[in-house]
């Protein structure tokens, strides 16, 4: 009999095969719209904290302009302090171009983690892929979450998860990395099943 992984790798190809097949015009599509929009390059690529406490790169549609990471880190230090104050997420990020705020709104720029999944160095349901700084800083912030670390990076990041169908941004960083934690410690495949089923309704909810 298959284990939960082996059943979980399984599911993550066919559901990251279909999805690439349905939704096969975006490929075309939102890359012309974002090199037409902003120019080159149309996808970015990001240093995230995967299983084991493992790097890779995480692929998704570019949403921001070009140098966007330093941009923030070194250019404006007034929004550096803001975007950490607010749990690592901007509410008005002015680095978000007009296209961006459309293909984010509808979760298009997320698409290409599908290769990540591909690729296994995601699932299609798990913990949000953090950013290692992310984590590190937070932790000092909310001493209470350094022992969900574990858990967390004990399994692979996920495209969707717990906290993304529950209030997604809305949900603040010590919530979120327990909710993580949790799934890690009792992940299911009826579990995954379930938190595929409602990721629609709450992609739909953001609009």
């Amino acid at each position: 009999m298959m284990s939960y992984e082996q059943q979980k790798r399984i599911l993550d190809i066919i559901v990251a095969l279909m999805l690439s097949i349905i939704f096969l015009p975006i490929w075309f599509i939102v890359p012309l719209l974002i090199y037409f929009d902003s120019g080159r390059p149309v996808l970015f690529k990001h240093r995230r904290v995967g299983k084991g406490g493992k790097d890779f790169s995480l692929y998704k549609f570019r949403s921001m302009v070009q140098d966007a990471d330093d941009i923030l880190h070194r250019q404006n230090k007034a929004l550096l302090e803001k975007f950490k104050s607010s749990d690592w997420k901007l509410e008005d990020d002015p680095r978000i171009t007009r296209l961006g705020k459309v293909i984010r709104s509808l979760t298009i720029d997320e698409f290409p983690q599908l290769f990540n999944v591909l690729r296994g160095e995601m699932s299609m349901v798990g913990p949000r892929a953090y950013v290692r700084k992310e984590l590190e800083e937070q932790a000092k912030r909310y001493p209470e979450t350094q022992q969900y670390t574990d858990a967390i990076l004990s399994v692979k990041p996920g495209i969707t998860g717990p906290w993304q169908t529950s209030g997604r941004n809305e949900i603040p960083f010590a919530q979120r990395a327990k909710m993580d934690a949790e799934y890690a410690t009792q992940a299911s495949l009826l579990k995954d099943i379930q938190i595929l089923y409602r990721t629609p309704r709450a992609m739909i909810s953001k609009w």
